[in-house]
């Protein structure tokens, strides 16, 4: 499989010798419906972070000993909108799964910091004792540490999820194109 791209105008090119390569092998499923290879996948991938975002995204799918009685366009054009559109769908799924927890772990963090904030208050009124102060700052570091996970997702692990769903909704919406070889007489 032969692949270029011209990050300059959007074009992803892939040559392929017949359109069975593109599809992964393992999988049983009729064309349309089944995973592309992990190979192309990951290089089509690659390439869209490359391509400016201002650019429309263009596949340019050579195959240069196509199968006569097949409808490459369709076919090809109609497995890989399915896939990536699939993908975006996990994406956005894992998004959500992150925010839901991202919620549970604040609540969490919240409750174990006032816990942990009215327990540091109440040791301040043991003064005389030789390590009240020690627990005290101890017990309130423990209540910041609960908040360390929520303050995590929300600030910085929601970042590659969204830009994931991004390229993908990207992918899906891409323009894809088949080249077949032209018929010399």
């Amino acid at each position: 499989m032969a692949k270029e791209v011209e990050p300059e105008d959007g074009v992803i090119r892939l040559r392929i010798h017949e359109v069975t390569q593109l599809f992964n092998s393992l999988d049983p499923d009729p064309f349309i419906e089944r995973d592309l290879d992990d190979d192309a996948v990951e290089y089509i991938r690659s390439w869209v972070r490359e391509i400016p975002h201002t650019r429309p995204l263009k596949l340019l799918v050579e195959i240069t000993s196509p199968k006569l009685e097949l409808d490459h366009q369709a076919l090809v054009e109609g497995a890989v909108h399915n896939y990536f559109g699939h993908l975006a769908e996990l994406s956005r799924n894992d998004f959500r799964q992150l925010m839901k927890r991202g919620r549970s772990s604040l609540i969490i963090g919240l409750t174990v910091l006032v816990v942990t904030v009215m327990l540091s208050r109440w040791l301040s009124t043991y003064e005389d004792w030789a390590f009240s102060r020690i627990l005290q700052e101890t017990v309130l570091i423990g209540g910041w540490v609960a908040m360390w996970r929520p303050m995590e997702i929300f600030l910085y692990d929601w970042w590659p999820l969204r830009r994931q769903r991004k390229d993908y909704e990207r992918l899906r919406d891409m323009a894809v194109e088949v080249k077949l070889p032209t018929a010399t007489a």
